[in-house]
């Protein structure tokens, strides 16, 4: 994760949870213990967040997420813990096969054929025939050794 934007301070994500608590109907007198009571934070943790002291630990930022019926992420961005682009990839599925070293070329934004074959060639060089893992210097000099 990034380091948190200068735009999501404590102070914006107190106002942010201030306006959410309003709409929900915890404006009032008694609204704030009201909602410490709903959402399981203690009532030092709500007036502290109230009051731009800090930012939430991921405990009390999942349960901020349940009680305001707001997604996660959102919460994780408005407290500035992550941008949307961290969500983003966070959510792209993890394939369990690896990939190529042509698909790994794409990845790194390499397009010159030649590069890409440059590319291709030491891959290929740094794994162990058959098998695709990585080897490092020491494992393919005793590699040779035992051939």
């Amino acid at each position: 994760m990034t380091s948190r934007p200068a735009h999501h301070t404590p102070q914006t994500f107190a106002t942010w949870l201030r306006d959410q608590l309003s709409v929900r109907g915890y404006a009032e007198r008694g609204g704030q213990k009201r909602f410490s009571a709903d959402s399981g934070i203690s009532p030092a943790t709500v007036s502290r967040l109230l009051r731009a002291d800090g930012l939430p630990d991921l405990r009390t930022l999942q349960l901020l997420s349940q009680a305001l019926h707001v997604a996660l992420g959102e919460i994780l961005v408005r407290a500035g813990v992550a941008e949307p682009e961290d969500l983003a990839a966070a959510a792209r599925p993890i394939s369990p096969d690896p990939i190529t070293p042509a698909q790994a070329a794409a990845e790194l934004g390499i397009t010159d054929p030649q590069a890409i074959h440059v590319f291709e060639s030491m891959v290929g060089a740094l794994r162990t025939p058959g098998d695709g893992r990585r080897v490092s210097g020491q494992h393919r000099e005793r590699h040779r050794l035992d051939e």
